[in-house]
């Protein structure tokens, strides 16, 4: 990267971009019983905890690949 700006908006755009994506898209859900499966597999303590860490992991994803979208188009079509 050409600018050491880059290297600190590359988080910030991420997660930034992950809680738009919170606002927009819906996160996956489980059924009932792979629900059941995942908290006993992982040792969690209910369901709503299993619930927390998907919410946060799907929206950094999403948040990261509109990110890697958005710089591409950004690149490649609109700066000089």
């Amino acid at each position: 990267m050409k600018n050491p700006f880059l290297t600190f908006l590359m988080p910030m755009s991420t997660l930034m971009l992950g809680f738009l994506s919170a606002l927009l898209l819906p996160a996956p859900w489980f059924g009932l019983s792979l629900t059941h499966r995942l908290v006993e597999m992982f040792h969690l303590s209910d369901v709503g905890q299993l619930y927390t860490l998907v919410f946060c992991l799907w929206f950094l994803l999403l948040g990261a690949v509109e990110y890697v979208v958005i710089r591409f188009l950004w690149l490649k079509f609109y700066q000089v």
